[in-house]
C-alpha cells in the first residue's frame, strides 16, 4: 500500500508583532494546502522574534495556554483546509511556569495534544533556562490522518536518545521545529562547520533509525543572530531530498515516502541487532 505523505515547510523572517506573524504564516499554510500539503511545519515560536537572545521579564508576556487562542484558531484551520499542522509556541502552564511547546492539530480541526520540549539550552544568544521549564510530558508520537508524528524540538536536535525511543514508540517520522543561527561576527568557515553539524547530527538519526526527519528553521537577521534557515527534508536513510536556502524564505512541499523506512530496516537491522541489555550505562550523567 502506497504510503507518500506530501509534507509543507514554512520557513520565514519574523517580525516583533505577533498577530502579524501569525497572518503571515496562516497565508504561507493556506499556500501550501492549495498546492496539495498534508502535512504543514512551522518553525520554532513561529508567533514572534527569538526572544531568548535576552533575558527579560516582559518576554514571558508572549506566553499562551495550550490549547489555548492559538491552537483554537489553527485547529479551526487545519479542519477547514484539511492539513494537519505542526505549531511551536510559547506555553503558559501557571504562574510562573513556562514551556517551550509544540502543538498538533490534526486535518479534522481536532487538538491532539502537545509535546513540551525536554532539552533547554543556556548559551550566548540562547538564553533557553531563563524562559522555559524542561518537559515533562515525555516524548511523543501523534497519529494523525496522514501518519505517526514524532516531535521534538531544536536543541533535541542534538541528543540521539530523543529521536531514538520516539522512533521506538511507532513514529512514521520525526519533525524537529527550530530557532538556530550564526552570530554575525562569525567567519565563513565556522557558519559552514556549525550547519554541517546540525544537518549531519539529524541525519544520523535519520540512518540509525530508518525514519525521515524534517527539519523547519527560521531565517533573517535579529539581535546579533542571522538565522540559518537550510530547512530540510531527509528519506528513511538519511539522504537529503530537500534543503531551503539559508538567508531567504522558503515555503516549500516535499513528498516522503513512509513505506521506505520498511525497506531500508530490512536491508540495514539496525534495530534488529540493538544490544538493549548492554545499554544500562546510558543512564549515568558519565562513567567515572
Amino acid at each position: 500500500m502506497e504510503r507518500k505523505v506530501k509534507i509543507g515547510m514554512v520557513q520565514t523572517e519574523c517580525s516583533n508583532v505577533p498577530s502579524q506573524n501569525m497572518d503571515y504564516t496562516v497565508a504561507q499554510i493556506r499556500k501550501l494546502a492549495s498546492a496539495g500539503a498534508q502535512v504543514i511545519v512551522l518553525q520554532e515560536l513561529f508567533r514572534s522574534l527569538y526572544f531568548c537572545d535576552i533575558e527579560s521579564y516582559d518576554n514571558f508576556g508572549l506566553a499562551e495556554s495550550i490549547p489555548g487562542p492559538s491552537t483554537d484558531f489553527l485547529g479551526k484551520l487545519a479542519g477547514e483546509l484539511g492539513v494537519v499542522i505542526v505549531a511551536s509556541l510559547f506555553e503558559k502552564r501557571a504562574e510562573g511556569l513556562y514551556h517551550n511547546t509544540t502543538a498538533v492539530l490534526n486535518a479534522d480541526g481536532s487538538y491532539l495534544g502537545k509535546y513540551r520540549k525536554m532539552h533547554i539550552p543556556d548559551d550566548p544568544g540562547y538564553y533557553e533556562k531563563f524562559y522555559f521549564t524542561p518537559g515533562d510530558l515525555g516524548y511523543k508520537v501523534f497519529d494523525t490522518k496522514y501518519g505517526k508524528i514524532g516531535v521534538l524540538i531544536c536543541w533535541d536536535q542534538w541528543y540521539p536518545e530523543a529521536a531514538r525511543i520516539t522512533t521506538l514508540m511507532g513514529a512514521d517520522f520525526l519533525v524537529y521545529p527550530t530557532a538556530i543561527g550564526w552570530a554575525l561576527h562569525q567567519d565563513k568557515r565556522t557558519n559552514e562547520l556549525q550547519y554541517n553539524a546540525w544537518q549531519s547530527v539529524m541525519k544520523g538519526h535519520s540512518v540509525a533509525n530508518g525514519i525521515p526527519v524534517v527539519a523547519v528553521n527560521r531565517t533573517g537577521i535579529e539581535g546579533d543572530m542571522q538565522f540559518w534557515g537550510g530547512s530540510f527534508i531527509t528519506n528513511a536513510f538519511g539522504n537529503v531530498e530537500f534543503q531551503a536556502a539559508h538567508l531567504e524564505e522558503s515555503v516549500s512541499i516535499q513528498t516522503i515516502d513512509l513505506n521506505l523506512s520498511d525497506y531500508y530496516r530490512t536491508h540495514w537491522p539496525f534495530l534488529r541487532d540493538r544490544r538493549i541489555d548492554s545499554y544500562n550505562l546510558i543512564e549515568k550523567r558519565f562513567i567515572d
